[in-house]
């Protein structure tokens, strides 16, 4: 039981410490996304209350960008494809979450990327405490930066001068550099993705562009040969 404790309290400061440094990366997200929504037309009460709610960059940046130019149900149609992406994450994660179908459902509201990446074992399962950690830093940092942008940024020309456009991006490409480092057999996958993405970006709509990329992961579902018994590991014997 000590070990326990002293395990799941090294995983929290774990967690607060990775989500620290997300958080800074969200905040300066949320005030470009808060002055993005406000110039595009929404009431900066309703943007600050989305990021309250929804707590997903991604999907509100294509909410909002959606509406600008067209009708309700493709904005839904739109951040619904960007979040789809929480669903083979909340699955993995499952197993990992103690208690019954209600507990875990409030737990699983702690999956979003930089939490769930930097709890992700690589044996597959989810380090719980590192990932609600994280995310308990991540989530009022959004909020708060949410509500600077809207309320006292200027323009989105203030935005690009800045730089702030840049931290989304940006933000993704270290998830992903941090997630192949530990596993360099995923590299052609991403590649796969990528390349992918930016055929279909081309033809389709970002989030349906993004939604088939996903189709590259499939790849990886198929396990590397377990090394027979007359083959070294690498190990010592």
């Amino acid at each position: 039981m000590t070990n326990r404790s002293s395990a799941a309290g090294t995983s929290w400061r774990a967690g607060f410490k990775v989500g620290a440094g997300l958080a800074a990366g969200a905040f300066a997200l949320a005030v470009s996304f808060g002055a993005f929504a406000v110039t595009h037309g929404w009431p900066a009460g309703l943007t600050i209350l989305m990021s309250l709610l929804v707590f997903s960059g991604s999907a509100q940046f294509a909410l909002v960008t959606t509406l600008t130019g067209g009708g309700m149900l493709p904005a839904v149609a739109s951040a619904a494809l960007m979040n789809l992406r929480f669903v083979p994450m909340a699955a993995a994660t499952a197993s990992s979450l103690p208690g019954g179908p209600l507990r875990r459902a409030m737990e699983g509201q702690a999956v979003v990327d930089g939490s769930w990446v930097s709890a992700h074992r690589p044996d597959g399962t989810t380090d719980r405490e590192k990932m609600l950690a994280a995310t308990l830093v991540q989530w009022p940092a959004w909020v708060l930066g949410t509500a600077l942008g809207a309320l006292a940024v200027p323009s989105t020309d203030f935005i690009e001068a800045v730089g702030l456009d840049l931290i989304f991006p940006g933000f993704f490409l270290v998830l992903l550099i941090d997630s192949l480092t530990e596993s360099v057999r995923l590299i052609p996958v991403a590649l796969a993705a990528a390349a992918i993405a930016s055929l279909s970006c081309r033809f389709l709509p970002t989030g349906v562009a993004l939604l088939l990329a996903s189709v590259a992961a499939l790849s990886a579902l198929r396990r590397p040969p377990e090394p027979s018994a007359g083959e070294s590991t690498g190990g010592r014997p």
